[in-house]
Order: structure tokens, then sequence, then C-alpha cells
């Protein structure tokens, strides 16, 4: 009768164990809140080995940038007769295949910045006016980092990207948005979510 009772103690927490293991998956999979996406390795093109930051912005559509792709341009380069822009040495990312010429601006702070901004995570911001990110590098470049570009999904295509196994999900981090370099931070997460440890 013990041993009986042992074996199906152990079916029981196997269950469960799968149980809780679908759960997880299902939560980080929730695109109703932001999320950090890692391409998975077999997605190639445009999106090869990118990292992600998206939030949903109503009726099933979403935004993003992508977080690791440096580009040699330079605010400075951008905007020579702007001299707040020449002093901001990082480079300017490319945040996606949408909107190219604008510069977007995520900054970290406790409120919001204002214009036509919106919060991504906790106190991360997205400044999309010309104004706002003007004021942003004249006044906090510091706390902040500059894409040409974004990513936009229609109604649904995010989903249906994540069933089709385009991207791993993550939950958001600044630090590892703003890290003063981003080489390996695909390499990083890709192993982590083989760890299971998203």
């Amino acid at each position: 009768m013990g041993a009986k009772l042992s074996r199906l103690c152990a079916v029981l927490a196997g269950c469960l164990a799968l149980a809780l293991a679908a759960a997880s998956v299902a939560r980080a999979a929730d695109v109703t809140e932001p999320v950090m996406l890692v391409a998975n390795p077999k997605l190639g093109e445009f999106y090869r080995a990118t990292v992600l930051i998206a939030r949903p912005v109503g009726n099933g559509q979403h935004i993003g940038f992508i977080v690791n792709r440096p580009t040699q341009m330079t605010l400075g380069k951008l905007f020579p007769e702007h001299e707040p822009s020449a002093k901001v040495a990082d480079p300017v990312y490319l945040g996606g295949p949408v909107y190219v010429d604008t510069i977007f601006a995520l900054v970290q702070r406790d409120a919001s910045p204002g214009g036509k901004s919106m919060p991504l995570f906790e106190d991360l911001f997205v400044a999309v006016d010309a104004t706002t990110v003007d004021q942003i590098i004249e006044h906090d470049a510091e706390h902040a980092r500059f894409f040409a570009g974004m990513v936009a999904w229609r109604p649904g295509e995010l989903e249906q990207e994540l069933e089709r196994g385009f991207w791993y999900v993550h939950r958001p981090d600044a630090k590892l948005l703003f890290r003063k370099s981003t080489e390996g931070l695909w390499d990083e997460l890709v192993q982590r979510h083989r760890g299971n440890s998203i």
C-alpha cells in the first residue's frame, strides 16, 4: 500500500510540475502587458538576433523597439546644428523598420516627460513627438536612449508570431535595455530561455 501511495504521489507531483510549467509559459506569452521579445535563432532576415521591447497600444495592436542594434550614427551627426545633440556620445539605435526618419527617446524617470509620451513599463517612457524628444536631449539625455524607427504590429499580429515560434518572451528589464553595450545581449537571453529561467 505504501509503494502504491508513493507512486501516486510521484505522479501527482509530476502532473503539478507540468501544470505549473504550462502556466509559467502562458504567463510569459501574455502580451497584454509589456514584454521583452528575443528572436528565435531560426528567425532570419531583418529581425535576426534581435531583442525588442514591446507594449500593447489597444485593439490588439503593439509597438516596440529593437534595443540591441546600435548604428554608426549619433545625434550630433544627425543634427549638427543642435548643440545639445553633439554632447550625446552614445549611438542612435535602429528601433525598427517603421518611421525610420523619426527619432524616438526611451527615457527612465519617475514621471512622464510630457507631450506625446507613453509608459512602456515601470519607470520607462517613450517620447514620440519632436518637442519632447528635444527636451530630453537637452535636459535628460543621460537617462535616455535614442532610436530611429520602431516596430508596429497590426491587430493580433504579435500573437500570431508567438504561435509560430518567432519570439521567446521575457519579462522586461530596464537594466538590460540600458546596458552600456548591448553586444551579446541576444545570446545571453537565448541561453537564459533555454535554461528556463525567464
